[in-house]
């Protein structure tokens, strides 16, 4: 039986597939140069993939922007639950656009890979500041280990410096770690608190003051300006018995509000005094440096551990070593050493066992 076919009915056609046109490392460089917002999204993209093509594109581009990086300042911020840190965020990066400078807002988030993060989460938090033409607002990845996110967030911070933004403000939004981590990848490390500092002194953590290059009272306004000055002589006491981190530094304490904008001039000021203090000691290029020396060695462990977990004979003793850890039959010590050996016998360097 045929079938005849109305040739004067219209047919459906399907939309045309729209493909992403492939750009070089050079294209790719030189439109991050010209501030090619699209651009710098895409090398984002690329530089927190795990496809190894694309982290050695990733390796390609970096070096060759390289040299217009490092002329940004690197601003660290955390803060304790409940102290408006996105408001804070999003009222000082308005204040600096403002008066002229381009912000990058970056996210260290190692919570992420559980909760499976948010793309969007950092924009609608930030929603005037990321509707700004000179700000950029990029959350961590949204799955891996902290090293994973941290080795993202250095990458992603170059990028922005080479297409032009010259104020970076990294958020940790997890807790623990991630305040060491990006403490060791910025030029000043600003911590947010809240008035009323009796309960939170006693509850924080020696080690987020020992990293603190400045505190910042959050909320000091209305009815709070009372109890936020007296939460910032306590802080002053609290500093004054540690060693400071720097020779030529002592870590400030100000007070301030991101809901009026009152001492945002202020905070800045300070921040920029601190920069100043560490350049002309030489301490800020020095401190860059082993900055870039961790991240080179930190690159170089993740890199081994990657090989390591992939490698077939790895692959063929784990599951044993690890049931046999697990049930206390055999010793941690010597069940890494049988790791290790199943890595390096290929090349005859195995490990004694």
């Amino acid at each position: 039986m045929s079938v005849s076919i109305d040739s004067s009915q219209p047919r459906h056609t399907p939309p045309p597939v729209m493909k992403r046109r492939k750009v070089s490392v050079d294209q790719m460089a030189a439109g991050i140069r010209d501030r090619n917002a699209t651009l710098l999204a895409r090398a984002i993209t690329l530089v927190e993939s795990t496809n190894s093509g694309h982290r050695t594109q990733a390796r390609e581009l970096l070096q060759a922007l390289l040299p217009e990086t490092g002329h940004a300042h690197r601003i660290g911020v955390t803060g304790v639950p409940g102290v408006g840190k996105s408001t804070a965020i999003e009222a000082f990066g308005r204040f600096l656009t403002q008066r002229g400078h381009r912000v990058a807002v970056l996210a260290v988030d190692p919570s992420s890979s559980r909760s499976g993060g948010s793309i969007l989460g950092d924009k609608t938090r930030m929603e005037g500041l990321a509707s700004d033409p000179n700000a950029f607002i990029r959350p961590s990845p949204s799955a891996g280990t902290l090293g994973g996110v941290a080795r993202a967030t250095r990458e992603t911070m170059l990028l922005c410096e080479a297409a032009g933004y010259d104020v970076i403000l990294v958020e940790t939004v997890g807790v623990g770690q991630s305040e060491t981590v990006v403490a060791d990848m910025v030029d000043v490390f600003l911590v947010l608190m809240l008035p009323g500092a009796g309960d939170e002194l006693q509850g924080l953590k020696k080690g987020i003051l020992e990293l603190a290059d400045v505190i910042a009272i959050n909320k000091a306004d209305g009815d709070n300006k009372l109890r936020a000055a007296q939460a910032a002589r306590e802080y002053r006491s609290a500093l004054h018995i540690m060693t400071p981190g720097s020779p030529v530094w002592s870590p400030r304490v100000l007070t301030m509000s991101a809901a009026t904008g009152e001492s945002l001039d202020k905070l800045w000021e300070t921040l920029r005094e601190h920069h100043a203090a560490l350049d002309a000691a030489g301490e800020l290029e020095a401190k860059r440096c082993g900055q870039r020396l961790r991240w080179m060695w930190s690159m170089v462990e993740d890199s081994l551990l990657d090989a390591l977990r992939a490698h077939p004979r790895v692959g063929g003793v784990v599951a044993e070593v690890e049931a046999g850890v697990s049930n206390g039959t055999v010793d941690p010590t010597l069940a890494g050493q049988r790791i290790l050996s199943a890595f390096l016998i290929d090349d005859g360097r195995a490990a004694a066992c």
